[in-house]
C-alpha cells in the first residue's frame, strides 16, 4: 500500500518527494518539508491525537519539525521507549517556563533530559532554595494546565541574536552552531528558547512529574566559568511510573553508602588524603573477604603478580597513556631530571605487559591470565570525588589475558561466564553493552575493523543479548561491558571484556607457534568488580549494609544477659572462632543485654546469640536472626553446623529465610 500525501500548504510544490516506509511496509510520498503530523493523520485521526512524536530513519523529530529525510517512518506513543526523553525535555522547558514567571531575572542555560529526568541551568544571584523548588513546582502545574502548544519556528541567525539578546548564555551557544545549521526556536505561551527539539505536541502531557534537587554546575562543565543553579526534575508518563522512581531514589537515600558506612564503622575519609578511603577494622575484614573471595574464585586458572606502583614516563608513552591519559595521572618530580617524568600507576596493564614480554612464551601456554590487586591512582577533579564510587586511590581485580587469536572466541565465554558467576554470588544481574571505536584511539582503522570483528563475533557466539554503545570504547581497543543491576533496580556499569590489537605492537610481545617461529599475541583486559572500593559501595547499598553472613564483618553476636554467663559465653565465642566464624563477644560488659541486643541490630550482624542460666545449663544457644522478632533456640553444635554451611555456601539469607520462602 502506498500514498502520496498532497498537502499545498505542506511543503513547496517544486521541494524533492520523500519515501516514508511504515512498519507494517506500507509507503508514504510526500514533499520534503512536510510535517509529520500530517503523514501521522494519513494513518490514522486516534494515532494521530496518541502521537508524542516520530522517528525517521532512527533519529527522533516532534510532529511540527519539516521532514528533511525519507527511509523508516514509526509513530512514537506513550509506549514507545524513545518517548520518555522527549516528555522530559519538554519538561525542562515547562520547568524554564515556570523559573521564569517567577524570576524573570534568571538567565537561561541549557534544560536536557538525561537517564532518570532532566535538568535545567539557569544563572542567578542567589542559589535556589526548597521554598523555590517548591514554587516552581507548582508554577508548573500551572503550565501544564494552560495547554500551551510547543511553537517550532526556524529562524536566522541575526533574528535569533535578537530574541535572546537578554540571555548571554544562550547567545554563547547560538555563537557555537556550524554556519549550515538550521536555528530554531520553540515556544510555550511567553517562554521562547533556542532549540534543537524535540518536543511533546503540547504542556498538558507534562502530568506526572516531581522536582527532586538543586545543586551548582559550573557553565558548560568549566571550572573556570560561573556557577550556575542547576534543578534535577524527573517526569514519566504515568502515575505509577513516577511514585515507583520516587520510591527508588527515597530507598537510594536510605541506602547511601556513605550514611551507613559511618554508622557501620566501615571506612573514613580524611582532608589529609582526599579520595582514599580509610579502612576500619570491621571495613578491611569486609575488603578482605570479598578479595579472598576473588583470589578463591581465580586460584587455579589465573596467576596473581604484583608490580611496582611508581614507574617513568618512556612506560606509559610506549602503551599510549602518556598522550591520552597523562592529566588524570598523579605525576612525580624526579630529583635527577627535575623533571614530572614519572607517574603513579593509574592501571596495570602496562605492568603485565612488561611482564609478559620479559619471558619466552610457547602457544602451549596460551592463554596466559595475570592478575594483580595493586593500589592505582588517578587524580580525579576534587569536586568528582564522592564517598567510595568516585576515589583517586582504588584497587581493581583487574587481569590481562596474553593469547592467540583462535583463541579470542572460548576466553571471551570463559570470561563472561566467570564475570556473571562473580555477580550472581551476591544475587546481581547484568546486561551487556559491545562498545565500538572512539573518537580519540590509537590504531589504524584496518586494526579497529579485526578487533571489533573478533570480538563482536566473540559476544554473538556466547548467544546472549546485548546493546549498542558505539563510540564508547576504550582508546586502544573494542570492550563488552557489565551494567549490573541491583536490588533497587539501579544500572552500575562495572565488569569488561576489552579486546586489545595494539599493546602488542607497542610493547613488541611474542610467543613461539607451532611452525617455531615468532607470533603476536592478543591482550584481552578484564575487570569484574571496576574497583572494588566502587563494588564495596554498591554492596553496601544493595544490602543497605545487611550483608550476607559470608560476607559480613561481625557474623556473629555472642551476648549473656548476664555476668555470671559470660564464663559459657566465652566458650561459645572461642568455639565459634575455632571454626573460621567472626565473632563479638565483650566479656565484663556492664552493659544492659537489652542495649547490645540493639547495638548490634543497629550494627546489622547477622546473628545473635542470647545466653542465659537456661542456655548454660542445656548446652544450647537462642538465636536471633537479623530482621526476625522471633527467637529460635538449639543445641550449639546444630548452630555451628548451620552456621557452617551458610558461609560455605555463601547463602544470601538465613536458613531460617531460606525455609520460610521455599514453604511461601
Amino acid at each position: 500500500m502506498s500514498s502520496t500525501l498532497d498537502r499545498p500548504d505542506a511543503a513547496s510544490p517544486d521541494a524533492p518527494t520523500l519515501t516514508l516506509v511504515l512498519p507494517d511496509g506500507a509507503t508514504r510520498t510526500v514533499p520534503a518539508g512536510t510535517l509529520p503530523r500530517d503523514v501521522v493523520a494519513t494513518i490514522g485521526e486516534r494515532l494521530l491525537r496518541a502521537a508524542v512524536a516520530v522517528s525517521v530513519d532512527g533519529e527522533v523529530q516532534d510532529l511540527i519539525t519539516p521532514l528533511r529525510r525519507g527511509g523508516a517512518f514509526k509513530v512514537l506513543t506513550d509506549k514507545s521507549p524513545e518517548a520518555l526523553a522527549v516528555l522530559r525535555h519538554s519538561g525542562a522547558h515547562v520547568l524554564a517556563t515556570a523559573v521564569r514567571r517567577i524570576r524573570p531575572d534568571a538567565k537561561i542555560g541549557f534544560g536536557p533530559a538525561i537517564d532518570d529526568g532532566f535538568y535545567y541551568d539557569f544563572e542567578v544571584a542567589a542559589p535556589f532554595t526548597p521554598e523555590d523548588l517548591a514554587a516552581f513546582e507548582a508554577e508548573m502545574r500551572k503550565v501544564a494546565q494552560e495547554k500551551l502548544a510547543f511553537e517550532r519556528e526556524e529562524v536566522s541567525r541575526d533574528r535569533a541574536r535578537v530574541v535572546f539578546k537578554d540571555d548571554p548564555l544562550k547567545l554563547e551557544r547560538l555563537e557555537d552552531l556550524p554556519e549550515d545549521e538550521v536555528i530554531s526556536t520553540y515556544r510555550d505561551g511567553d517562554f521562547v528558547d533556542l532549540c534543537r527539539g524535540p518536543h511533546v505536541p503540547d504542556t498538558s502531557w507534562l502530568k506526572h512529574f516531581k522536582l527532586m534537587s538543586t545543586a551548582g554546575a559550573y557553565w558548560r562543565g568549566d571550572s573556570r566559568r560561573q556557577m550556575l543553579q542547576r534543578i534535577y526534575a524527573t517526569a514519566f508518563f504515568k502515575k505509577e511510573e513516577l511514585e515507583q522512581h520516587v520510591h527508588r531514589i527515597e530507598e537510594a537515600k536510605r541506602r547511601d553508602h556513605r550514611l551507613l558506612g559511618k554508622q557501620l564503622d566501615l571506612f573514613h575519609f580524611f582532608p589529609h588524603a582526599p579520595g582514599a578511603a580509610f579502612w576500619t577494622p570491621r571495613g578491611t575484614s569486609l575488603y578482605n573477604t570479598l578479595v579472598d573471595f576473588v583470589q578463591e574464585r581465580q586460584a587455579e586458572r589465573f596467576l596473581e603478580i604484583k608490580t611496582p606502583l611508581l614507574f617513568t614516563k618512556k612506560l606509559w608513552e610506549q602503551s599510549g597513556h602518556w598522550g591520552k591519559y597523562r592529566e588524570n595521572m598523579f605525576l612525580v618530580l624526579d630529583n635527577e631530571t627535575n623533571e614530572h617524568d614519572m607517574s603513579l600507576k593509574p592501571m596495570n596493564c602496562p605492568s603485565h605487559h612488561l611482564y609478559f614480554g620479559s619471558t619466552r612464551h610457547s602457544y602451549r601456554e596460551l592463554p596466559l591470565r595475570y592478575v594483580t590487586f595493586d593500589v592505582l591512582h588517578r587524580n580525579e577533579l576534587s569536586g568528582a570525588l564522592s564517598g567510595l564510587t568516585r576515589v583517586r586511590q582504588f584497587a581493581q581485580d583487574d587481569c590481562h589475558v596474553y593469547l592467540r587469536e583462535d583463541q579470542i572466541v572460548d576466553e571471551v565465554k570463559f570470561l563472561m561466564d566467570f564475570i556473571l558467576g562473580y555477580y550472581d554470588a551476591f544475587g546481581l544481574t547484568a546486561s551487556l553493552k559491545f562498545a565500538t571505536r572512539p573518537e580519540q584511539r590509537i590504531g589504524s582503522d584496518e586494526m579497529w575493523d579485526r578487533a571489533e570483528s573478533a570480538l563482536r563475533g566473540a559476544l554473538e557466539a556466547t548467544g546472549r543479548e546485548y546493546a549498542l554503545k558505539e563510540g564508547d570504547g576504550a582508546f586502544y581497543g573494542p570492550k563488552i561491558d557489565f551494567d549490573v543491576h541491583d536490588s533497587i533496580g539501579r544500572a552500575w556499569q562495572l565488569g569488561t571484556i576489552q579486546l586489545d590489537y595494539a599493546a602488542p605492537e607497542r610493547f613488541d610481545l611474542t610467543y613461539v607457534g607451532a611452525d617455531n617461529a615468532p607470533h603476536r599475541p592478543v591482550v584481552i583486559h578484564r575487570a569484574v568488580s571496576g574497583s572494588m572500593e566502587r563494588f564495596i559501595a554498591i554492596l553496601i547499598e544493595h544490602f543497605a549494609g545487611a550483608f550476607p553472613v559470608w560476607l559480613a564483618p561481625e557474623q556473629v553476636t555472642v551476648i549473656p544477659i548476664a555476668p555470671d554467663y559470660d564464663e559459657y559465653a566465652a566458650r561459645v565465642a572461642a568455639t565459634l572462632r575455632a571454626d573460621g566464624v567472626r565473632v563479638v563477644f565483650d566479656a565484663g560488659s556492664n552493659e544492659d543485654y537489652r542495649v547490645r541486643i540493639r547495638e548490634a541490630a543497629t550494627m546489622k550482624v547477622p546473628y545473635m546469640l542470647v545466653l542465659g542460666r537456661r542456655e548454660a545449663e542445656a548446652g544450647t544457644v537462642t538465636v536471633r536472626t537479623r530482621g526476625r522478632e522471633k527467637q529460635e533456640a538449639m543445641p550449639l553444635d546444630a548452630f555451628v553446623e548451620r552456621l557452617r554451611e551458610e558461609i560455605r555456601s555463601r547463602a544470601l539469607v538465613p536458613v531460617a529465610d531460606a525455609a520460610e520462602a521455599k514453604a511461601g
